[in-house]
């Protein structure tokens, strides 16, 4: 899926939305994986949504959203939040929605 990369590009926080540019789906897409994210993202969803909803480590995920991003496929709206939630509580959230 990731073509051996660990690490993407541009590291996006798991809250960080994603929202597909609804013109430039085909021929824009590389795996099916990439065409999932980018249908699924149609609507906006955070980077930590995508990964649990399509069953794939939040490494994963955002080395696909990083790709789909660079290609103009989707983009991605990080901003600051103030008192944002521990990041070990969000895994600790994901971990459990995979389980469910």
């Amino acid at each position: 899926m990731t073509r051996g990369r660990t690490q993407p590009k541009r590291v996006f926080p798991m809250e960080a939305l994603v929202i597909t540019d609804r013109y430039v789906i085909d021929g824009y897409v590389r795996s099916p994986e990439e065409r999932t994210i980018a249908e699924l993202c149609r609507e906006s969803r955070s980077v930590a949504e995508v990964a649990a909803l399509i069953r794939v480590p939040l490494g994963v995920a955002r080395v696909l959203i990083g790709d789909l991003a660079e290609r103009g496929v989707v983009q991605v709206h990080a901003s600051k939040v103030p008192d944002a939630p521990d990041t070990a509580l969000l895994e600790r959230v994901l971990s459990g929605l995979r389980k469910l």
